[in-house]
């Protein structure tokens, strides 16, 4: 009969798996904001004034 070989991991190593995850997830998130941050998306150069008072006499 061959013995069947578990290592359990303690609490310790669990709970520092998941702060080291959520650590890598949260430089991620801060490098992604970043990064949207320095594209720059086109804006109108223009401001549009329209004038409403005509259609709201119509009405």
């Amino acid at each position: 009969m061959q013995l069947k070989y578990n290592r359990r991991s303690n609490l310790g190593s669990s709970i520092i798996k998941t702060l080291f995850k959520l650590l890598i997830l949260i430089i991620f998130f801060i490098l992604a904001i970043f990064l949207i941050e320095k594209i720059s998306f086109p804006s109108p150069e223009k401001k549009y004034q329209i004038d409403v008072t005509n259609e709201i006499k119509k009405l």
